[in-house]
């Protein structure tokens, strides 16, 4: 066997077919090979014909077609086929070899495989790959992070292929050590979860709650994508509402309300829970998908349960334009939680994030990209301990605007019994995220009454604690012990 190979890509997928012939396209020489020989066969016998990509049909063959130090890249299933996959490559590698896990690992396992990888002198890059079949193609995001060793070694071929910004600047980027990359990517993906809640609950409202035809909800969302709404998943919505295949009723009315998830907006609100920070658009957003699930439960129930007629009160040109003000702001509250989570979690793993990279990033190729990311961006640069996008004046003053139309947007729908968690959800989160005091000290007093867990008080220097004898014998100074 004769080495030669720029990478070799283990995987043939949709995903992985595409990322094969993005890289084929910008001068690389792939070799490729999948457990299963006859994809192999069907890939190099239609998308890839005469493409110059290389077929192998053992990991021993792949090894020896690649160039040293030779770049592998998986794009398999996460969990035990990662690992198998690695476990099957390191015999065949040697010391300054790089796998790259281009899948949706979660971002503990790739912490774990960097450490075991680099045992064996060789390194290991998570990177989270966004932008689905089209991005993988033509230009994805990439969130490379892992052995920084690597970097050099990857940079050239992944900056070729990722997408790229008006002025030429790709979409990748090296974001940090072990699994930073996935988590980041875990993030983007918590965030798109928070953004498709909302965008339905606006449907549901133009549809149910102002019964809206799909002509007349095609134009309202082009027209908020050409604002400051301006987003990809805006764009696809506006092609999807009114989308018909031949005479009838639009597509979209014939798919089963139950919304599927892969985990990876699941893991964001465990990290979220784990690392104590209140990212509530993502996990309100899994909860919904865990309720749209129960089909046959909601039809009982909507037999069984009694509530309002679903009809929202107003001129429809004004509930829409408070609905695109509630949309713009609650979208501010889910990245300003995502990178909420991004800071606490660098705190605890020691990962020295840039979070404006980042929002350049997101900025073009993945799933969430968006207008307002520029303004992420800048808010970042020009503040990069900013501990809340909230905090910025910019999105500040964008909130302050927006939030009569948020308020009115809320209490229309509920009045009206439609169910819009991630609204009330982001809601909740800012007027919480505003208060100067929270009833939060009763709480604390319950639990200090129930099972003696102490209490802050007032004006008092942080970390010191008290207790009260609830039934009878009054406060008394628990010195700065905590239980």
């Amino acid at each position: 066997m004769t080495g030669g190979a720029d990478i070799g890509l283990i995987g043939l997928a949709v995903m992985g077919r595409n990322l094969a012939l993005n890289i084929r396209d910008h001068g690389f020489t792939v070799a490729v090979y999948n457990r299963t020989a006859a994809r192999t066969d069907e890939f190099l016998a239609g998308p890839a014909a005469g493409a110059g990509i290389v077929p192998t049909y053992s990991l021993a063959e792949l090894a020896g077609r690649l160039a040293r130090p030779r770049r592998v890249l998986l794009m398999v299933q996460a969990g035990r086929p990662v690992d198998d996959t690695v476990a099957g490559l390191l015999p065949v590698l040697d010391p300054g070899d790089v796998i790259l896990d281009g899948g949706n690992s979660h971002f503990a396992d790739t912490i774990r495989r960097v450490h075991e990888v680099e045992t064996r002198d060789l390194y290991y890059v998570g990177a989270g790959i966004s932008g689905g079949e089209e991005g993988a193609r033509h230009g994805p995001s990439i969130m490379p992070g892992g052995s920084a060793a690597a970097w050099p070694l990857l940079r050239p071929l992944l900056q070729a292929i990722a997408a790229r910004l008006a002025d030429g600047t790709p979409c990748c980027d090296w974001v940090g050590a072990d699994g930073a990359g996935h988590f980041v990517k875990m993030v983007h993906n918590g965030i798109e979860y928070g953004d498709m809640q909302l965008i339905a609950e606006a449907y549901d409202l133009m549809r149910r709650g102002l019964g809206l035809p799909p002509e007349r909800m095609q134009e309202v969302f082009a027209a908020w994508d050409r604002g400051r709404l301006d987003s990809y998943l805006i764009e696809i919505t506006a092609d999807i509402v009114n989308f018909r295949s031949g005479a009838g009723a639009p597509v979209l009315e014939r798919i089963l309300d139950s919304a599927g998830q892969k985990g990876t907006g699941r893991w964001t609100a465990e990290a979220a829970l784990a690392l104590g920070t209140p990212a509530t658009l993502a996990t309100e957003a899994v909860l919904a998908r865990f309720l749209s699930a129960l089909v046959d439960e909601r039809r009982r129930a909507s037999q069984a349960l009694a509530g309002p007629v679903p009809t929202v009160e107003g001129p429809p040109d004004a509930v829409l334009a408070d609905l695109e003000q509630a949309l713009y702001a609650s979208k501010l509250v889910s990245y300003a939680q995502g990178f909420m989570l991004l800071r606490q979690a660098a705190a605890e793993h020691g990962w020295d994030l840039d979070y404006a990279g980042i929002a350049l990033l997101w900025r073009a190729g993945c799933i969430i990209r968006a207008a307002f990311l520029d303004e992420v961006r800048r808010a970042f640069r020009e503040d990069p301990g900013l501990p809340s996008l909230l905090l910025d004046p910019y999105f500040a003053g964008q909130l302050a605007d927006a939030q009569g139309g948020w308020r009115r947007t809320v209490a229309r729908v509920v009045a009206a019994g439609l169910p819009v968690p991630a609204y009330a959800a982001a809601l909740a989160f800012y007027d919480g995220y505003r208060s100067g005091r929270l009833p939060a000290n009763l709480i604390q007093a319950q639990r200090d009454y129930f099972g003696a867990h102490l209490y802050e008080e007032v004006g008092r220097p942080r970390g010191e604690y008290f207790h009260t004898d609830w039934t009878g014998g009054g406060p008394a100074a628990a010195g700065s012990c905590r239980t």
